[in-house]
Parts: C-alpha cells; sequence; structure tokens
C-alpha cells in the first residue's frame, strides 16, 4: 500500500473554537478543538493511520516500518521528518510570539527551528492578524514595548481573506487573530517563544509562560514585505487548476480545485501530502481507493507514480 489516510491529534489550546469540528469533519470528545495535527510525527502529537493494512500504527510507526525511501530523495539531507501540516481555528486570537531559526533552535531547544505558511482557509469579516513589525525597532525598544504592553503599537496589522498565503519565515514576530481558521504547512517543530497574551490565563489560573529573553535574541525587528498571494501563477490544466502557494528548502505546497479529475505524478524525489481543504474526491493509486472529504488527510509514498484525484474538491498538495 502506498498511500495512507490519518487522523489527526488533536489539541485544545484555550484561544480554540468549535469549527474544525463542524466545519471539518473532526470527530473529538473534546469540547475546544483549536489544533488539529495532520501530518505529524513530533513528540507533542503525532497523526494515527486511520486505515487499511497498517491502521492504528503512529505515524512515525508506519515511517519506522516503511524504511526511509518512502520520503525520497531531497529527503535525504533531513536527520528527521521535515514538515508539520495543521489546521487551526482561532476563536480568539493566538499570543504574539515568535519561533527561531534552525541554528538557535537546535542549540538551544534541540529541534528545528519554524518556518511556516498559512493558507487561509475561511474569516470572519474584518478579521486581521499580525505579521512582523511596521517599523524598525531596536532590541531595547522591542523589550520595552513588551514589558510595558505596548508591543501592539509596533506590529503590522494585516487583513486577512479566504485564499490569502503567509509567508512566515523564522524570526518574524506574528499572531493569527481571532475569527480565522487556516492549514499551517510549517517545519517539524514545536517551539513558540511568547511575548504578549493579552492577559490572559491558562488552565491553572496562572498567567501564561512568556520567553522574552529568547525572543529578543530570534525577532526580526524590520519590516517585511508581501503580498500575501500565492507565490505562483494558476494553471489551468483539463479540469484542474493548480496555484503555487510557497517553496522553500523545508516544503513546497500547492492549491488546486478540481472539478473532474487530475493526476499527480509522486516520484522517488519526495513524498506527497493531500489535504482536502473543500468538497469530496475518489484518490485511486495502483489498484488502492480512498474515498476522502473536506478535512481528510492522505500521505503518499515517495515512488508512487501516477495518483488519480477524482470528484469536485479543493486541495493543498505538500512535498519536499
Amino acid at each position: 500500500m502506498a498511500m495512507i489516510q490519518l487522523q489527526p491529534a488533536f489539541k485544545d489550546y484555550l484561544w480554540g473554537g468549535t469549527k474544525l469540528k463542524e466545519n471539518y469533519n473532526k470527530q473529538t470528545d473534546l469540547d475546544i478543538v483549536a489544533e488539529s495535527w495532520e501530518l505529524s510525527v513530533h513528540k507533542d502529537g503525532a497523526s494515527v493511520v486511520a486505515d487499511g493494512p497498517y491502521k492504528g500504527l503512529t505515524f512515525p510507526e508506519y515511517l519506522e516500518k516503511k524504511g526511509k525511501s518512502v520520503l525520497g530523495t531531497d529527503c535525504e539531507k533531513f536527520d528527521r521528518f521535515p514538515i508539520l501540516i495543521k489546521f487551526i481555528d482561532a476563536l480568539q486570537p493566538l499570543s504574539i510570539q515568535v519561533h527561531p531559526d534552525n541554528e538557535y533552535a537546535l542549540r538551544v531547544e534541540g529541534e528545528y527551528g519554524k518556518t511556516e505558511m498559512w493558507y487561509i482557509l475561511d474569516c470572519e469579516p474584518d478579521s486581521f492578524l499580525y505579521f512582523g513589525v511596521n517599523k524598525a525597532i531596536s532590541k531595547e525598544e522591542f523589550r520595552e514595548r513588551i514589558e510595558n504592553n505596548t508591543l501592539l503599537e509596533v506590529l503590522k496589522v494585516v487583513p486577512v481573506h479566504k485564499g490569502d498565503v503567509f509567508f512566515i519565515k523564522a524570526g518574524t514576530i506574528h499572531a493569527i487573530g481571532a475569527g480565522i481558521q487556516i492549514c499551517e504547512i510549517q517545519q517539524n517543530s514545536n517551539t513558540t517563544y511568547r511575548v504578549y497574551d493579552f492577559g490572559r490565563v491558562g488552565k491553572d489560573g496562572k498567567p501564561r509562560e512568556l520567553h522574552i529573553d529568547k525572543a529578543i535574541d530570534v525577532s526580526n525587528l524590520t519590516p517585511i514585505e508581501s503580498d500575501f498571494k500565492p507565490c505562483g501563477p494558476r494553471i489551468e490544466d483539463g479540469e484542474a487548476e493548480t496555484v503555487m502557494l510557497a517553496t522553500c528548502e523545508y516544503f513546497t505546497t500547492f492549491e488546486t480545485t478540481v472539478h473532474g479529475k487530475v493526476t499527480i505524478d509522486v516520484d522517488e524525489s519526495s513524498f506527497g501530502s493531500i489535504i482536502v481543504v473543500e468538497g469530496e474526491c475518489v484518490i485511486r493509486n495502483e489498484g488502492d481507493t480512498i474515498h476522502a472529504k473536506k478535512g481528510d488527510s492522505i500521505f503518499v509514498d515517495a515512488g508512487s507514480g501516477a495518483v488519480e484525484i477524482e470528484g469536485n474538491c479543493q486541495y493543498i498538495y505538500t512535498c519536499e
């Protein structure tokens, strides 16, 4: 079997909502689902094989059983699986935060840094998020504004719309705003340095931990320009339209809308991840068939060849 459907690990962070259960078919006893980790080998929440001969194995166990060749030759440069893919539902804004780069994270935290991409699945009218600073500031000013609660004054506020793309390099100060649902493709890391949390308290009734010194070490304090759109042109191919959303050393991601049938060639160079974000489809490869719907995650081994997707759907495809 060269492709598997995965069940996610769920996170009930205090800022989360219920739309992943209501709109993306996520089934869990949790009242709040802030995040579902759709493609994850991370120790803080591994996804699980949903069906077939490998049913019940964690995704790391599946990869161990199948061998590194299923990741593809492009992944040979990594000593661990390079990415993590999530759905996020922010009923409330997330903390103002920043992620370190590889050098800092490996030295200080023992795991990769975190460059990430957000694809806006949906949002409430007038939703916004924070992306970097709106003017250059010094490390001293950064610390002062954190300490006197004026940091928001120097952050870049960006209105969001369905289909927007945010590429967030490690070191970029950021926060998802309230009323936004996102598909996030990121490096395989869970290291976050929180610098402002809107005065909230955690489940223990205490303010959540801040990481001010580390954030000052790693933050880019100059403005970053972006149009927040896909990085490539939209290309029509028969019954499908595809656009490259973002590409970097760790992942390349596409969005495809299908009304009919499309074929992906998953060659020896990389695995493939299919995340269905709208509609339903049938996915076929060498006699294997998966019926997928909105919210489903499918992993395809490198070297699987032609993967046929048929239906009326929109999906996000990620490879190394």
